[in-house]
């Protein structure tokens, strides 16, 4: 078959390998001038440091088959993101953590001593937290709640956090020990040589055949057997029903002879600030040594048409309109809807490598059973 993906990022490259290797012809087109699509890594020419392009991207699972997948391609470093925040004149440590608490309310409290002390904080008269808001109240209390969650999510999000979901914060956040590695997976690392370098890798097959600076017409799917759609859902729609929301990100990048903050990710919970956080990408990679340092300040603001979508907004009115881009979807054959902005849904890199290589097998197997192709990598609601 000849198979048409829309978008060289993480879907396209390991779907089109997967069909490739059970022999199928498969052409990758990405409107950018690049492939890896927002995860795309470049040396800054100057100061010889790896860039994270689009915002940095830490390599993070639980999937011990996804880990193998990335490492056959090119070698990864261990690498553990440590948040520092700055909020109400002070640096802490995040995830909030037993150093966080001790430092914030200048205690020196035990794992026990602390657990019982944010209780005391808690506001337990809060059963069934509502929104955001109330299901941090119900953990942190007010003080920690407004240093290290209000500002930087009215900031990140462009709304009071009573108007986002409870679910956001899907368990307590809080550590009662003094871990302060960001995440909690069994595998974590970074690509010694970039992410461009490992999607490169992916996409070195015979039967991937890839065209850069390549708009998706509709005009060429009739070219092809199928298509893997991997773009904006509402795009593929022609925006017919209107724009599916999302948050984009400007990037403020600034140099600095030495090093400017001592650490990857250092957030900004005061709301005066106007940036969520400053990046600093040599210490993404503290393998290497650089004298110079690129950092980026980044500002959260509402995507307009012609802006970068980043993070789904999927509040009551966009899942409305997404239900009605689902049923579009669903009655339109040929197409599967995949990836980050395929089923409008925030990934992080391994679950996408996942659903990519779950669509790639479920592809095939149906194919052989003479099944049609399914709609979606996985149902956006």
């Amino acid at each position: 078959m000849k198979i048409l993906l829309v978008g060289a990022g993480l879907s396209g490259a390991v779907i089109g390998r997967e069909l490739a290797l059970a022999g199928h012809q498969c052409h990758i087109v990405d409107s950018r001038a690049h492939i890896g699509g927002n995860c795309y890594t470049e040396r800054d020419a100057d100061s010889g440091v790896m860039i994270h392009v689009y915002g940095p991207h830490i390599f993070h699972t639980d999937d011990q088959q996804v880990w193998d997948y990335v490492t056959g391609f090119t070698e990864f470093v261990p690498f553990q993101n440590r948040v520092k925040t700055t909020s109400q004149g002070a640096v802490h440590s995040l995830p909030i953590n037993l150093l966080t608490i001790n430092q914030f309310f200048g205690k020196t409290l035990r794992p026990d001593e602390a657990r019982e002390f944010l209780l005391e904080k808690a506001d337990t008269a809060i059963e069934t937290p509502r929104n955001f808001e109330e299901q941090a109240l119900r953990f942190v209390g007010r003080e920690l709640y407004e240093a290290f969650f209000k500002g930087y999510t009215e900031k990140q999000w462009g709304c009071s956090p009573r108007d986002l979901p409870a679910s956001i914060l899907k368990r307590l956040p809080v550590r009662f020990n003094y871990d302060d590695n960001y995440f909690f997976h069994r595998f974590q690392g970074m690509p010694r040589h970039g992410y461009t370098a490992l999607v490169e890798a992916i996409l070195d097959r015979p039967g991937v055949s890839v065209s850069l600076r390549t708009p998706y017409r509709p005009v060429m799917a009739a070219d092809y057997d199928h298509v893997f759609w991997s773009g904006p859902l509402d795009g593929f729609f022609g925006y017919s029903l209107g724009r599916l929301g999302y948050r984009t990100l400007d990037f403020q990048r600034f140099e600095h002879d030495g090093d400017y903050q001592g650490c990857a990710v250092m957030n900004y919970g005061d709301r005066e600030v106007p940036y969520t956080r400053i990046t600093e990408h040599k210490h993404f990679a503290p393998w290497e040594e650089h004298r110079k340092s690129v950092c980026y300040r980044e500002f959260s603001r509402a995507a307009g048409p012609d802006d970068i979508p980043y993070y789904p907004i999927r509040l009551v009115d966009e899942m409305t309109l997404l239900e009605s881009y689902v049923r579009l979807a669903e009655a339109t054959p040929g197409v599967t809807f995949v990836g980050r902005l395929g089923t409008y849904r925030y990934l992080d890199m391994d679950i996408t490598i996942r659903e990519a290589l779950d669509t790639a097998a479920d592809f095939l197997g149906r194919l052989a059973a003479g099944r049609e192709p399914a709609r979606f990598s996985r149902p956006p609601i």
